[in-house]
């Protein structure tokens, strides 16, 4: 068996690997899967690939081969215990020969749970929660999110100015933030499954909303872009463009545009003020990530409007989930308190 050093290890490595996926298994989820040899050492990696195609825990044996047999398998989601598109990662498994089994998160869904008590049966060591938050907080956020919930989860993201401003006095906003902090949005769009903004920035911003690579250059997977709202949009708009799929709800209910995304998972809120405020008085944002910039604007352009607060006692209060600087600007994120 792995020492606790090597299995610690292996779970970071399996956790990155889902973070590479994320975004490209829709609907399943972004899973990942380290196979150790019977002396401790990586004899495989695998993250869960497009829907249809293997799991993460199959992936990784196959590269593995025979080295499995007698060895661990370290997973961020509890195996697999049904057929669906593809085989039980359980037999897998106890096909492969692994002696023992180490996975973070239990699986929510009942259709696929089971997973761990049927190897404990088959006489393989099990053992969870190893490295959970680390897994809940990070790739299966988002999916842990819609199988407790049934709804997309939405996170609200904005740029803005250390006194909180989106844009100067005379409507401009390009660059608040560093291009640091942009590819790491444009990181995130790539990997979310909508993104939605209202007609407002659509017609003063003129946004592509797709997600590009550091030389500009489209990423391999975009996003469903989402425009929001009553107002009509010219068909020369560049978010109607062939970059991506785009869909237009004519509404200004978070309620109705969560039901039309209600096959997606993760959902990017990216603007402008007036749907933050209409979704944040709904309740309806899980998650706020703010790019904070080292610069002062003032004027009278902030990044929401109303929020339904009537005073300090009413405030929507949040928490912070993580700080990160990239570049010269701070990333806050924030989960309801």
């Amino acid at each position: 068996m792995s020492d606790s050093a090597a299995l610690e290890a292996a779970m970071a490595l399996a956790v990155e690997q889902a973070q590479r996926v994320k975004g490209s298994t829709y609907p399943n989820p972004p899973v990942g899967a380290v196979v150790l040899d019977r002396d401790g050492r990586v004899v495989g990696v695998g993250g869960t690939g497009p829907v249809g195609e293997a799991h993460a825990e199959v992936v990784a044996l196959r590269r593995a081969g025979e080295l499995s047999d007698g060895g661990t398998a370290v997973i961020t989601l509890e195996p697999c215990n049904h057929h669906g598109r593809t085989p039980p990662c359980v037999d897998a498994l106890l096909d492969a020969g692994v002696a023992q089994v180490i996975y973070a998160v239990d699986d929510p869904n009942p259709a696929a749970a089971g997973g761990a008590a049927r190897l404990a049966e088959a006489g393989v060591q099990v053992l969870s929660g190893v490295q959970a938050d680390k897994v809940t907080a990070g790739p299966l956020r988002e999916w842990l999110h819609k199988q407790r919930t049934g709804r997309p989860h939405v996170t609200w993201k904005y740029a803005t100015s250390i006194d909180g401003r989106s844009a100067a006095a005379d409507g401009s906003s390009q660059w608040i933030t560093s291009e640091a902090a942009r590819a790491d949005l444009h990181r995130r769009r790539a990997a979310a499954d909508a993104i939605v903004v209202g007609t407002g920035t659509v017609l003063v911003d003129d946004p592509t909303l797709t997600a590009r690579l550091p030389d500009g250059s489209l990423a391999a997977r975009q996003p469903l872009r989402v425009v929001v709202g009553e107002r009509e949009i010219s068909a020369d708009a560049r978010v109607l463009n062939d970059d991506s799929r785009t869909m237009v709800i004519r509404t200004h209910d978070p309620a109705e545009v969560l039901r039309a995304l209600s096959d997606r998972t993760d959902v990017l809120l990216e603007g402008g003020p007036t749907l933050a405020g209409a979704f944040l008085r709904a309740g309806a944002i899980d998650r706020i990530l703010a790019y904070v910039a080292p610069i002062l604007l003032g004027g009278p352009v902030t990044a929401v409007d109303d929020v339904g607060v009537p005073n300090i006692a009413r405030a929507l209060r949040w928490r912070y989930d993580t700080l990160e600087q990239i570049g010269p600007d701070l990333l806050l994120s924030l989960v309801p308190h």
